[in-house]
């Protein structure tokens, strides 16, 4: 049985997949067809419901979550991992307070929940140009934009273009609710028959344990999609986005995630959830 699966270039989700999808592991009967997409498009995709499997942003889960349940394995949550605001302008770096509504902010999609944690620090920033993450730091360099909003590898270059840091979005979420920050995870069609589902989710987790196990085991197929990132920043962004959580997500992970649903529904920026998120109760 051949399924599609979308996930992106990142080297998180390269670090993840490798096994799977290069058969290191028992994949017990199941082969894939991978589609390599920035999150944003990634996240289309699922609104869509063009992928059997895809990795997408929890804030695009809220509109997805009625076609697609989550998966247990391969989510990125965490403490220290959330979204940079960052400026060219060294005074909106050590004045945040006086960000106006007129600064132009590029983010990197309108579904991402680096997107999500911006509307919740600074929701009077409203002019939003969405761009692919990775032409943010030029965008702002170039003063098309006043701020941008980093994910990904950006968050270990900006300093040597000579970008500030205005604001690390996760570090306030983390004060604000004292959950690690859910960026991603992996979701599958509910269409699919249970078994079906059950064993993607438990061949995922065995994906994850055995790049824990072979860290340099996936390096090649690491390197051929990191955007010719070093080995060295190519490591630590695996480690601040792989860990436990994309294990399995555990009573905490899951605690994150429904903080984060329950913040966005009083907030009314989606519609109450009816349904199960995840695909084991």
């Amino acid at each position: 049985m051949t399924l599609s699966l979308g996930f992106s270039p990142c080297p998180n989700d390269t670090f993840i997949f490798d096994a799977l999808i290069h058969h290191k592991i028992d994949t017990e009967g199941l082969d894939f067809k991978v589609s390599f997409d920035d999150v944003e498009t990634l996240n289309q995709k699922a609104i869509k419901g063009e992928l059997d499997i895809t990795k997408l942003s929890f804030h695009a889960f809220a509109y997805v979550y009625e076609q697609y349940a989550l998966l247990d394995a391969g989510s990125a949550l965490g403490f220290g991992v959330g979204p940079l605001l960052i400026s060219k302008n060294e005074y909106l770096a050590n004045h945040p307070d006086n960000l106006n509504k007129d600064l132009r902010v590029g983010i990197p999609g309108k579904y991402t929940t680096a997107n999500f944690l911006l509307g919740i620090a600074f929701p009077h920033l409203v002019q939003k140009q969405e761009m692919v993450f990775s032409e943010i730091e030029q965008a702002v360099l170039d003063n098309r934009i006043d701020l941008g909003l980093i994910i990904h590898e950006n968050r270990f270059t900006y300093m040597e273009k000579g970008l500030h840091k205005v604001m690390d979005l996760g570090n306030y979420w983390e004060k604000l609710t004292g959950c690690a920050i859910p960026l991603g995870g992996i979701v599958i069609n509910r269409n699919l028959d249970q078994e079906t589902k059950e064993k993607v989710n438990r061949i995922l987790r065995k994906s994850v344990e055995y790049a824990f196990a072979n860290p340099k085991s996936g390096i090649e197929f690491i390197k051929q999609h990191s955007q010719e990132m070093s080995e060295e920043v190519m490591y630590k962004h695996i480690e601040l986005y792989v860990n436990k959580y994309s294990i399995d997500l555990g009573v905490e992970g899951r605690k994150a995630i429904d903080v984060l649903f329950s913040m966005a529904q009083e907030k009314g920026l989606i519609q109450p959830i009816k349904k199960d998120l995840y695909l084991i109760p």
